[in-house]
């Protein structure tokens, strides 16, 4: 059942990017696909274990079409990839995003990954606070997540830094690239306790 006062979100507007104190971090664009698998490639080894795409290194064209595809779901506001680029250098970072979208309650899940010569700055936890800005001020955001391998130590700390809540464990929810079930990690923040 759809209310019929709800908004179709193709119909929003919002920046396509914006930036935080070190990094321009904006939509994907057509022709981001060489640089996006450099720093697959730099970073396979650190990546592996947590994200899926790294589990084999795709071509240059195979990373194109991903931010194509990235590009697309963009502009019907069905999944909002972001590149994270530093202001400077304009150097492609790595990437974020809102995924997991319930336009109907305004939920948003902050995924992100950084190229491995670029971790360690503190650039994920400036990313996922300028999103969550972004989230809150053009989206209308109600609720936003962070989830994560309960052994993914480097990304639950981003969480707990940025200020998120845990809320809980699910327990045996997903299956790693060896078989073994393995446990997911929420965090969120919530309209009116935790942001206005």
């Amino acid at each position: 059942m759809t209310d019929k006062g709800a908004i179709n979100p193709i119909m929003l507007d919002f920046p396509e990017s914006f930036q935080t104190e070190r990094m321009t971090i904006r939509a994907p664009r057509w022709g981001d696909g060489k640089e996006m698998n450099e720093a697959i490639r730099e970073s396979a080894e650190q990546l592996r274990p947590w994200m899926p795409f790294a589990e084999s290194i795709p071509s240059i064209e195979e990373s194109e079409i991903v931010v194509r595809k990235a590009r697309l779901k963009f502009m019907d506001r069905s999944d909002l990839m972001l590149h994270l680029r530093d202001q400077a250098s304009d150097e492609f970072i790595g990437c974020s995003g809102l995924h997991r979208i319930d336009w109907n309650v305004r939920c948003f899940e902050i995924g992100y990954w950084v190229r491995t010569s670029r971790s360690g700055e503190g650039l994920v936890t400036e990313a996922v606070r300028g999103i969550e800005q972004f989230a809150i001020m053009y989206l209308q955001a109600n609720r936003l997540e962070i989830r994560c391998d309960s052994r993914n130590v480097r990304s639950a700390k981003v969480a707990e830094r940025a200020g998120y809540t845990l809320e809980g464990i699910l327990r045996k929810v997903n299956q790693d690239r060896t078989g073994e079930w393995v446990d997911m990690i929420v965090f969120a923040k919530v309209k009116g306790s935790e942001f206005q």
